[in-house]
């Protein structure tokens, strides 16, 4: 049996037990009349962004596969409907589930910790195997549907970037708006505690949480997972002289050992009375040891390379570096985020200047890390040629637990869902102490998660450049035998000019994204300001907020104001390309990738320690809530939302995009580009 048919039966495994866990997850208790009511309210909001999000990508994607089928080939264009179709289901998939784990959790918690987490875990694990389950299966089906030809897989890619560039930007812009106005209005003018009923921002904010922390990020990790996969198989082919056909299904393998370790590591997560981040981190240890294990496997069995477990392995561990030191500068407590709680009692621009010089600094240590592994894993191969694919496999570790990672992630909405949905039931707070528990639990596994997207992201991007320059010989009739067979004249103006555009589109782009929250949390604070001046008895607790007219507001604008941006994104790659040529849209893309790349860490990094140094306070540091620290605290955090999420993970996916858009397009710019 041909090896890579593995990731066709892996794929489908995948998803039975997604299945699996869904019915486990939907059986469960979801509770008193009133939790399921306001749990509704998340769920219909959540529905509706999603239709009418799937409706404007809708024109994008038809407008988009009639240009790839008349000016490229049919495969292209089926593949790019393909990745956007699986890429909006596994976002769906992901999301329906979050909606209803939110308040199973909730009631769990009403009994037990253990039993409200480990049903938040399998509600997010729908998501994390959904993502991989279905990247296995797509790929596995067009990979032999087009005659094992992995250079017509880009289609794919590219379908399925876009739709998460839009997933991204538009919950993103949603779920900040929302939570912008829920706190400014909220926490700071009215002064009444975060989820309280009273505040008609609080669904909205609940809905933010799955649309843009569940639904995006299921879309961004499918994206990376998919890019990382198609781009070794297209690079594989420079080395099947290396190691035969196994160079090109190489990561199809790897993808399929990831997601079955992925599946025990699930098991693992069990009621007992562990506690909840060790059991967490006993699941990450079964996973990655199963990985690794399987990299041995494969290493020696199949590609008879040990060099190559190395690199994996290299590729794992250094994911695990980038995740402890994003955070120990956004871990609550932690030096970098008490620092920042202390500013605050000078006001909030202290708190903010603060803030962003950890977030400065918090820059360079990933970065750094991420150059040592490409260098390490190209030295670890015998450097030259063979090097590039010790790159590629150090890539594939990370891309081994994505699974798992995504799983985590999205545990964190649904945890936070179920608090709001306690406090906006009313429940004791002993109940309330076990949510905030999980709630606590669930910031941990977001840190390590961003830890992870950017390690990932930076590297994948590595492999996709990889891709592309292996493309661009490969048209030219060049033959690589060795690195050195690829020269780009870095002192040619078009290149330096390329180099500056690429410097200033993550700017730009970061701009357009950050001014969208703006707007519309603007029109969200004058909302709710209205609804607590006009509406009798409000905010005694007699009168009942408009949650829908919030939702509404967050709905329309986060559609319309992610035009500009993704527009930015569409043209700009593809305007270097037929202007300046193949060879300077390559220095464009590395480009892209260093200052997206820092630029993304920057403000996942000063977001998150802004986020934690708020909550150092609520916990009742330096004077607690209601004081005018917290209040300063309160201004940092929302100056920091939108970065954290919102720009900060749509530079991951603006990266992954460039390299996509130049790989899919590359026969048109080297037909009909400017020749300088």
């Amino acid at each position: 049996m041909d090896l890579a048919f593995s990731a066709l039966i892996v794929g489908a495994f995948v998803m039975a037990f997604v299945g699996v866990l869904a019915w486990s997850v939907t059986r469960k208790s979801a509770g008193t009349p009133h939790m399921r009511e306001i749990a509704s309210y998340i769920q219909e909001g959540a529905r509706a962004f999603l239709r009418r999000e799937i409706k404007t990508i809708s024109y994008f994607i038809v407008a988009l596969t009639a240009l790839l089928w008349i000016s490229l080939r049919w495969e292209i264009a089926l593949g790019f409907v393909f990745g956007s179709f699986l890429s909006l289901l596994a976002a769906y998939i992901g999301m329906s589930i979050a909606v209803r784990a939110n308040v199973r959790t909730t009631q769990a918690a009403r009994k037990s910790v253990s039993k409200a987490f480990v049903i938040a875990f399998r509600g997010g694990a729908v998501t994390g195997l959904s993502v991989v389950g279905m990247s296995l299966l797509g790929l596995g089906v067009l990979y032999f549907a087009y005659g094992k030809q992995p250079s017509l897989l880009v289609g794919f890619g590219f379908g399925a970037s876009l739709v998460t560039l839009f997933a991204q930007l538009g919950g993103g812009i949603y779920t900040k708006a929302a939570d912008v106005g829920a706190d400014l209005v909220g926490k700071v003018e009215a002064r009444i505690p975060e989820d309280d009923p009273r505040n008609p921002a609080v669904i909205a904010d609940q809905v933010g949480d799955n649309v843009g922390d569940c639904a995006a990020r299921g879309a961004d990790l499918f994206g990376s997972f998919s890019h990382s996969i198609l781009g070794a198989m297209i690079i594989g082919l420079a080395f099947v002289g290396f190691y035969g056909y196994n160079a090109i299904i190489f990561p199809l393998l790897i993808g399929s050992i990831g997601a079955s370790a992925t599946i025990v590591g699930v098991l693992f997560i069990r009621e007992s009375g562990r506690d909840l981040v060790l059991s967490l981190y006993v699941s990450y240890f079964v996973t990655g040891s199963i990985c690794m294990a399987g990299f041995y496997g494969i290493a020696v069995w199949i590609m008879q390379d040990l060099a190559l477990f190395y690199c994996a392995t290299l590729g794992l561990l250094a994911s695990l570096v980038v995740a402890i030191v994003v955070q120990y500068y956004t871990g609550l407590g932690r030096k970098p985020t008490r620092k920042i709680a202390e500013a605050a009692q000078s006001g909030a621009a202290i708190n903010i200047m603060t803030g962003f010089s950890y977030g400065l600094e918090s820059a360079s240590l990933p970065l750094l890390l991420v150059a040592a592994v490409t260098i390490i894993s190209y030295v670890i191969c015998g450097g030259g040629l063979r090097g590039i694919y010790g790159i590629v496999t150090a890539t594939m570790g990370i891309l081994s637990t994505t699974g798992i990672i995504m799983a985590s992630d999205t545990f964190g909405p649904i945890v936070d869902n179920a608090s709001g949905i306690a406090e906006m039931s009313g429940l004791g707070g002993e109940v309330r102490e076990v949510t905030d528990a999980l709630d606590a639990t669930g910031n941990v596994t977001k840190a390590l998660t961003k830890g992870f997207a950017m390690a990932y992201c930076v590297l994948t991007a590595i492999v996709i450049l990889f891709a592309y320059l292996s493309e661009v010989s490969r048209y030219q009739g060049i033959q690589l035998t060795s690195i050195t067979d690829i020269v780009v004249n870095l002192v040619h103006p078009v290149i330096v000019a390329s180099v500056f555009v690429g410097a200033a589109i993550p700017f730009l782009f970061s701009a357009l994204a950050i001014r969208a929250v703006g707007k519309t949390a603007f029109q969200m604070v004058e909302e709710v300001r209205r609804q607590f001046r006009e509406i009798p008895g409000l905010l005694e607790g007699r009168g009942k907020p408009d949650y829908s007219r919030c939702v509404d507001i967050s709905t329309r604008n986060a559609l319309r104001e992610m035009i500009a941006p993704t527009l930015v994104a569409l043209v700009a790659p593809i305007a270097v390309g037929f202007l300046l040529g193949v060879w300077a849209l390559a220095a464009y893309v590395v480009t892209i990738n260093a200052v997206a790349g820092i630029l993304a860490v920057l403000m996942f990094n000063a977001g998150g320690a802004w986020d934690n140094a708020k909550k150092y306070i609520e916990a009742g540091y330096l004077g607690g809530k209601g004081t005018p620290t917290h209040a300063a605290a309160v201004i940092g955090d929302t100056f920091g939302d939108p970065l954290k999420d919102t720009a900060g993970p749509s530079l991951h996916v603006l990266i992954k995009l460039q390299e996509i858009i130049a790989l899919t397009i590359l026969p048109l710019f080297l037909t009909y580009a400017i020749i300088w």
